[in-house]
């Protein structure tokens, strides 16, 4: 086999030769995969049943062993789809939609975006003091009273305007300081408020991985379900043939031969585990 392989890999790379000018070119591994490439596109085929494509200007899909499926749009957007049929597609900014193989469908929204936070208030510009130019005929006795005069009056205009400018400036400081606080007070807050919002995600992100590991335990237990195996707390995901539902008190129960059984509804859609006899 490996012999064939190897031989078919050849006589494609011996054919593909003259295409040089055509940019592909083919390979194959030795377990039995292989790999094509063509001018903007590119497939890969694993030995084991597995295929990735890519096509520049449309995207990119993958398929696994179990039939699931993964594909992802060149302009956005991710959808997958199990081998159970249930999908799943989420885009940035439109949030996530899933529907399970009984055709239920749950939505959820994008994480909340906090919007821009102004900065804080600018204090206009403050002008510095008066200028005053000298005097003419100061050496006389009259001019020195007018210098006099003039200083007196030029030095309380001074004083009158630097505790003006103080009282101006305690009041900027202590208004620029209330408006930081504020800023900063807002910043906290929305900063908290995301992070609650990520503990929240985080939170419903692990709920679904619970249910997801419980659907996959029903699933793998599944044929001894089938073959009527049960034990006490055993979850599965569909009841087997000829059970009948009993009323019983206010609850819904399913007895099956000599089990009985309640539904119950998680994100993976209705569920039913073994319980004693109501």
């Amino acid at each position: 086999m490996k012999h064939k392989i190897i031989v078919t890999c050849v006589s494609l790379a011996m054919t593909l030769l003259p295409l040089d000018s055509a940019l592909a070119y083919s390979h194959c591994n030795r377990y039995g995969g292989s790999t094509q490439h063509s001018y903007g596109s590119t497939s890969h085929e694993s030995a084991y049943g597995t295929s990735t494509s890519h096509t520049y200007g449309e995207g990119t899909s993958h398929t696994n062993v179990y039939g699931g499926s993964t594909s992802h749009n060149y302009y956005g957007g991710t959808t997958h789809t199990n081998a159970y049929g249930g999908s799943t597609s989420g885009e940035v900014g439109y949030g996530a939609t899933h529907t399970y193989d009984n055709g239920a469908t749950a939505y959820h929204p994008p994480d909340p975006y906090y919007g821009y936070h102004p900065p804080t208030t600018y204090y206009g510009y403050h002008p510095p003091a008066p200028y005053y130019p000298g005097c003419y005929d100061c050496g006389s006795t009259a001019g020195a009273v007018a210098v006099g005069a003039a200083v007196g009056m030029v030095t309380g205009a001074a004083i009158a305007s630097s505790t003006a400018s103080s009282q101006s400036a305690a009041a900027s400081q202590n208004a620029y300081a209330q408006g930081y606080t504020a800023g900063a007070t807002t910043a906290n807050t929305a900063n908290a408020n995301a992070a609650a919002a990520n503990a929240n995600a985080a939170a419903a992100n692990a709920n679904a991985a619970a249910v997801n590991a419980n659907m996959a335990a029903a699933g793998a237990t599944g044929a001894a379900v089938a073959a009527g195996s049960y034990s006490m707390g055993q979850i599965v995901s569909v009841l087997p043939a000829g059970c009948i539902t009993p009323n019983v008190g206010s609850g819904t129960y399913y007895l099956c031969g000599n089990t009985w059984f309640s539904p119950s509804y998680g994100a993976g859609g209705v569920y039913y585990k073994v319980v004693p006899t109501p």
